[in-house]
């Protein structure tokens, strides 16, 4: 079923927490579907489907359907780290265009700063109930490493530097001294990334995510709904999912799953990455950009860290604006579910509210895209194309 144009999204909310030890997770979706019903001037008697993940065991669709009052006819609870909330976007649209729902809630809410959470070492993707996870561990896989382990062959392969992976931080830092909410507002340069204390070679401390508390919060809508409010109307043009496990062991972690998905999203949209003007990246690790862009197509493959340098990736200097809000590694990561995050500036970007110091002009299409699960082994990838109608 093809979602081009079969819906709209009319609400979208960010919540301002970074630091939240005393909210609970039931609170933060609540209070996040409550910014965004309000930004697109509707009730919660108005929605009839629901999505969110099921990451937090006894707090998925049944128990936040109960605790806000909502009254459904369709939900949706896929799980795919940090590619969940975007294909949440384009199951509500199929859902939308299939009739099982006319206005559809998608909530995130991530606790992991409260809780102790650490990039580095602690992980969802190496639970012991994983099946292969028992063969990872006693080679000492946490989460960074598996990145550095991308990072380390992408250099090999192609002589990428870790300089060049350094101005994916330094744009991210440029958008992010205008984000007030930003847990890292302060501009960083080149030097400031390659000179910070080295996590897991190749990849030093400002080459990974911050980790925050947070969630948000998004409306999608039929087309004859979004037609009759007084918002501006992004339109969802294509989508694309995509998951890439180890092959049984022929693993190659060259590529990452946005290959599949990206082309999948494109040729929905009917558009190439040449027409993107803005793009939301998913930003673990510095890498994780640089590798995503290559596989959607913005820069051939081998060619990201001379595509990224410079400033290619800053507002107002570059060709491709990125994370225009300073993304996961300036502004904030609620968990493992910072996607939704990507969704939400790119809809302030296509509805020309983003800070006027990044707002790119007349952005008229936009890419976001994420990843859930380590790049050096099983992971999804969900890619959306929106545009401004």
């Amino acid at each position: 079923m093809t979602i081009k144009g079969s819906a709209c999204i009319v609400g979208a909310y960010e919540h301002p927490t970074r630091k939240a030890p005393d909210l609970t997770l039931a609170q933060i979706h609540a209070e996040a579907a409550l910014g965004a019903l309000t930004d697109a001037g509707l009730s919660k008697a108005d929605i009839d489907g629901y999505f969110c993940d099921s990451e937090t065991p006894g707090l998925g669709a049944n128990s936040m359907a109960d605790y806000m009052g909502l009254n459904l006819r369709h939900v949706d609870t896929t799980e795919t780290g940090g590619s969940s909330y975007l294909a949440h976007v384009s199951h509500a649209a199929q859902a939308i265009a299939a009739g099982k729902c006319n206005l559809a809630l998608i909530t995130l809410a991530g606790r992991p700063r409260s809780e102790g959470a650490e990039i580095s070492s602690r992980s969802p993707f190496l639970s012991p109930t994983i099946p292969d996870v028992d063969f990872e561990i006693p080679y000492g896989a946490v989460l960074v490493n598996l990145y550095a382990m991308c990072a380390a062959r992408h250099m090999h392969d192609h002589g990428t530097t870790s300089e060049q992976l350094a101005w994916i931080k330094v744009a991210a830092s440029h958008h992010a001294q205008h984000n007030p909410l930003a847990m890292l507002p302060k501009v960083v340069t080149v030097e400031d990334v390659v000179n910070s204390p080295m996590i897991a070679d190749p990849l030093h401390r400002l080459d990974c995510c911050v980790v925050s508390d947070g969630g948000g919060a998004l409306i999608v809508a039929r087309p004859e709904i979004a037609a009759s409010l007084n918002r501006p109307k992004i339109r969802v043009m294509g989508a694309g999912e995509a998951i890439k496990t180890q092959n049984g062991g022929k693993i190659d972690i060259s590529y990452t799953a946005a290959v599949m998905s990206g082309a999948s999203a494109f040729a929905e949209a009917g558009v190439t990455p040449a027409d993107i003007d803005y793009a939301s990246i998913y930003d673990s690790f510095t890498i994780t950009v640089l590798m995503q862009l290559e596989d959607l197509g913005f820069c051939k493959k081998g060619e990201g860290g001379r595509f990224v340098a410079d400033g290619n990736l800053i507002s107002g200097v570059g060709k491709l604006p990125f994370n225009t809000d300073g993304g996961g590694l300036c502004n904030n990561h609620p968990g493992n579910r910072g996607g939704i995050t990507k969704i939400i500036e790119a809809v302030r970007q296509l509805r020309g509210e983003a800070h006027p110091a990044v707002q790119v002009p007349d952005c008229r299409l936009a890419l976001a895209q994420g990843i859930g699960g380590p790049l050096a082994t099983r992971h999804a990838s969900a890619t959306l194309i929106l545009e401004r109608q």
